[in-house]
């Protein structure tokens, strides 16, 4: 079981259980990370994350964990919120879209509106 989850009081994970003792914690290294995320994707996982009352980071490595052992992270409850969050937030990716994501970047702003440069694709 993950029991990374000290912050969380609701417990909606499927396999999440309430913080463990202090004799049970399992003491890591965190490091910050700049990682890109789909702007809507992010939304509806800070949605989530404030829902169960975690940190975004803890939201990330519970899924994470839950995907590397091969386990669904989500209660049929929190798998709605999700839909419904997707809904607020216009998110109309699913899975089928995984590694076939381009970022749209601006090459030069002040250039492309002198010179109509435009924009290219980063991939």
């Amino acid at each position: 079981m993950v029991r990374m989850y000290h912050h969380t009081h609701k417990g909606e994970f499927s396999t999440m259980v309430k913080a463990a003792p202090p004799s049970e914690r399992i003491l890591v290294e965190r490091v910050q990370t700049g990682v890109r995320l789909e702007k809507r994707l992010l939304k509806v996982l800070k949605g989530l994350a404030e829902y169960h009352d975690l940190t975004l980071g803890d939201l990330l490595e519970g899924i994470v964990l839950h995907a590397f052992d091969g386990r669904h992270p989500f209660s049929a409850e929190t798998r709605q919120r999700i839909v419904d969050l997707k809904r607020i937030y216009k998110l109309d990716l699913d899975s089928s879209a995984s590694h076939r994501l381009m970022e749209k970047v601006e090459v030069g702003r002040a250039r492309s509106k002198s010179k109509g440069l435009g924009t290219r694709v980063k991939r």
